[in-house]
């Protein structure tokens, strides 16, 4: 798994430039010799990962509400042991969160760090967050896992949903990749 991200680090380095502190910081945690696609390296945090999903023919992106940060946010979490690569962990919260599983893979879309305030079982710490952009056919969501209210938001209608800068520049990196 970090080797195949190490690689992709590469190759979005050229494509992202701007993005090179990003990088960096995904480097070096990359670098460091503990699990770090565990939910429980906290120092400084651990690998996650997220599925932006497309609407094509609206064009719309999937946000849900996340339980514990009452916050809109794309289908996203932790990696389990059973995941087989970052993608398969996004695909699947994208069906654990939202019920859609016959998505199409489109890429690896953004890399994001974000900090998660103190929790009752964990302490605070960061998300290295590996985000796949994923075309969905369907319109018809469910709420799933830690979720609620599933939506399809256009992306003209973005902004009313008060999305953080991380979804606002993921999702300019969709509409440049939908044309």
């Amino acid at each position: 798994m970090n080797d195949w991200l190490v690689e992709r680090l590469v190759e979005y380095a050229f494509t992202y430039p701007s993005e090179g502190a990003t990088i960096d910081r995904f480097g070096a945690l990359l670098s460091s010799p503990f699990d770090v696609s565990s939910a429980r390296h906290y120092h400084p945090g651990h690998l996650t990962a997220s599925a932006f999903a497309v609407h094509p023919d609206v064009p719309a992106l999937l946000l849900v509400r996340h339980a514990k940060l009452g916050r809109w946010l794309q289908p996203g979490g932790h990696i389990e042991e059973a995941d087989a690569s970052l993608e398969r962990a996004a695909r699947r919260e994208l069906e654990e969160e939202a019920g859609i599983s016959d998505a199409v893979l489109l890429g690896l879309l953004d890399i994001d760090v974000h900090r998660i305030p103190q929790q009752s079982d964990a302490p605070s710490h960061e998300h290295f967050d590996v985000r796949f952009a994923f075309r969905a056919d369907t319109t018809s969501v469910e709420a799933g896992d830690g979720v609620s209210q599933p939506t399809w938001v256009p992306l003209d209608r973005l902004a009313s949903f008060e999305p953080d800068d991380s979804i606002v520049r993921a999702a300019a990196k969709v509409r440049r990749l939908i044309g």
